[in-house]
């Protein structure tokens, strides 16, 4: 699957923010029919993205769908499991088994539909302290599973923790298991829709621990989040030296004050392979 940084949550049972999503720049889309959508709303929810999911729009589009033992689950998938749909957010993935009974029951609907067998991808959601400690199994789990995404409010509420807090531990471990599986890992939303500068700040570590990619809540949070993720010029210009500088024949260099050898090579070589996709 494709690398996707800035993945906008937007609510099912809003149509004019449905309409909107897939028309705005966001690397993908998650239509929400868990916990963005209330109770009374849930069927109005369903076919309203089960409409959008019809539509060609060209964009990759997910849906967060209630977790695996929960009593809305075949409801979810039998409304938007469809050739427009790109993969599910499964919700509260807290094991292995988690993962397979969605794979399981996406083989089912793939056949009935027609669709091709493994079309439809899988990332976990990853929002409990069992969910971390098995998040190296999960991430291994299927070969559907395309990513890890950590869902911070209710890992604060399992854990009894601050929100806010930057959950360092939980979420290197996240980046690790997503890294030993290879597939990308998605890092939580940041809530304050009016402070960009602490988007970006939050953006860049992401960043730095590993996160290929991060949860939006809002459409003004996609050209910062994608500001932050790309290297910056010092960032581009200190790999432009390196490369410059570092000979296979000659070992280890120094750059910059800085030891390089062939893994500092290699990071920098990604840094400027990043820099040239943005501006290709």
């Amino acid at each position: 699957m494709q690398l996707l940084q800035s993945w906008l949550f937007v609510p099912g049972h809003r149509p004019s923010m449905v309409d909107k999503a897939c028309h705005l720049d966001a690397d993908a889309v998650i239509f929400d029919l868990e916990d963005g959508v209330p109770a009374a709303q849930k069927e109005a929810a369903r076919q309203q993205v089960a409409a959008a999911l019809a539509k060609d729009s060209g964009k990759p589009l997910f849906v967060r769908t209630h977790s695996a033992n929960h009593a809305e689950f075949t409801n979810d998938l039998d409304a938007v499991v469809c050739p427009g749909l790109a993969g599910i957010i499964l919700s509260k993935a807290d094991a292995v088994e988690d993962v397979m009974r969605l794979s399981a029951a996406l083989s089912r609907v793939e056949q009935q539909s027609s669709i091709p067998h493994g079309q439809i991808r899988i990332l976990a959601l990853i929002e409990s302290a069992r969910g971390i400690i098995q998040s190296p199994a999960i991430a291994g789990a299927d070969p559907r599973l395309a990513g890890l995404v950590f869902g911070a409010e209710d890992f604060a509420l399992d854990t009894n923790s601050d929100p806010v807090d930057d959950f360092i531990y939980a979420r290197s471990a996240l980046v690790v298991a997503a890294a030993s599986a290879g597939i990308q890992v998605v890092d939580r939303a940041h809530l304050d829709l009016q402070d960009t500068d602490g988007l970006s700040d939050s953006t860049r570590q992401s960043r730095r621990l590993g996160f290929t990619g991060r949860l939006l809540i809002h459409p003004r949070q996609i050209a910062p989040t994608h500001d932050a993720f790309y290297p910056a010029a010092h960032e581009v210009e200190h790999a432009e030296r390196v490369l410059a500088a570092f000979n296979p024949d000659s070992g280890s260099i120094v750059v910059d004050g800085r030891m390089v050898d062939l893994p500092v090579v290699e990071r920098a070589r990604q840094t400027l392979s990043l820099y040239k996709r943005r501006n290709s």
